[in-house]
């Protein structure tokens, strides 16, 4: 097994919302698809679908943001500053700042638009 992990999804109460956020702070556009057999909307992040981990914001029946349970790192780039800066504009809140993780870089944690808890991780 080459990674533990191969697909993630963000739940979102209201996907525009979503969209919007995810976009701002990470400068990227996310791409649409409806799911219609699944009653899903879902917006990839940037993935290198080839060899990556890939995720999603999800919006349909049973999709409910929450604070608690499994924490997702988004990748920060070269320097997780830069997305961090961009949370509170887009609407959501930092809750841990850029902190240390000694020779594994750094993580810094917010709530987003739909208040779940997310987390960035960056080498510098």
């Amino acid at each position: 097994m080459k990674n533990a992990i191969n697909w993630f999804e963000i739940p979102a109460q209201n996907f525009e919302r979503a969209k919007s956020f995810y976009e701002q702070v990470l400068q990227a556009e996310l791409e649409t698809v409806a799911m219609e057999e699944m009653g899903t909307t879902m917006a990839f992040f940037p993935a290198d679908w080839e060899n990556g981990i890939g995720g999603g914001i999800a919006f349909g029946p049973g999709y409910e943001p929450s604070d608690k349970g499994a924490l997702v790192y988004l990748n920060g780039g070269d320097d997780l500053s830069e997305p961090l800066s961009r949370v509170e504009s887009a609407g959501g809140k930092i809750i841990v700042p850029k902190t240390s993780l000694g020779p594994n870089g750094f993580m810094a944690q917010f709530v987003d638009s739909e208040g779940n808890k997310v987390a960035f991780h960056s080498r510098n």
